[in-house]
């Protein structure tokens, strides 16, 4: 059996790490590349970088902390935020990243998924899913140039009314796209994706816990590992995350942050409790 892994996720604004709620009342809380070391010596079995302001004139900001980053720390590293490029995978990648996770970009044009794959290997290509329950009172943004593509139109939702679904959000949550998270999930693993980090926008911030339902849905619809995120707590959400939901790693921020919990006491919790994790 594969060991579980336990990833903390670092937002990274103009080359610092900062703490907020929402992307709001941001603070500094220091240097990148010494988060990381911190995390890689406590024993994190790999770390995602966000990068909050990526543009094309900041992009050279993030791949400077990234080179540092993998000069200094040997866990894997996944950089996600304003990937629109081939090129930008390439720059990442160059720069010493392992995985690149890509998530407006995916849904502006799902062929870009197939292209990253084919150009630099699906072991690198992570597709972020935000998904949020539908409701009936939901309403959507703008179609994409896509939805009438007819080998794509299986991940369009259906009937709202038909039961517990999920759609794909997008700009934290803010604009809601017709598409079933699902249904995207499995078409992002045909299209060569090597890995879905999926968080439940519902759970995102609120420390209540994974949405397990929505996690074991995904992670039985698709062959990839799923990285769980969105609701982390406490210890006993890393484990249902894992178990119940049948996640494969389960990402968390403010837990580790702000030394709620150690990476070694969560991978001591999880192992005492049968899950296999690497000590």
């Amino acid at each position: 059996m594969l060991a579980k892994r336990i990833i903390p996720c670092l937002d990274v604004k103009d080359g610092r790490v900062v703490k907020g709620v929402s992307f709001l009342n941001l603070r500094d809380a220091g240097d990148p590349v010494e988060n990381a070391i911190f995390y890689d010596e406590q024993g994190a079995d790999e770390l995602v970088f966000l990068d909050i302001t990526a543009s094309h004139e900041k992009r050279k900001i993030i791949l400077d902390v990234v080179e540092r980053t993998a000069n200094d720390v040997f866990m894997p590293l996944t950089v996600g935020g304003g990937i629109g490029a081939l090129d930008n995978i390439r720059q990442l990648l160059k720069s010493g990243c392992d995985k690149v996770s890509v998530n407006t970009s995916a849904v502006r044009n799902p062929h870009f998924v197939s292209r990253a794959a084919e150009r630099f290997g699906s072991q690198c290509i992570v597709v972020a899913i935000d998904a949020k329950r539908v409701t009936k009172e939901m309403t959507f943004t703008e179609e994409e140039k896509w939805f009438n593509d007819k080998s794509l139109r299986g991940v369009l939702l259906g009937d709202l009314n038909e039961g517990l679904t999920w759609a794909i959000s997008t700009h934290g949550g803010r604009k809601m796209k017709r598409i079933d998270a699902v249904q995207w999930a499995k078409k992002m693993e045909e299209l060569g994706a090597g890995e879905i980090l999926l968080t439940s926008m519902n759970r995102d911030g609120t420390k209540d816990g994974y949405d397990i339902e929505l996690t074991k849905t995904i992670s039985e619809a698709v062959s990839i590992p799923v990285i769980a995120s969105g609701g982390a707590g406490n210890l006993e959400h890393l484990y249902e995350g894992l178990v119940l939901g049948k996640a494969d790693a389960v990402l968390a921020a403010s837990i580790f942050h702000y030394r709620e919990y150690t990476i070694k006491e969560a991978k001591e919790y999880l192992k005492e409790k049968g899950v296999v994790v690497r000590l």
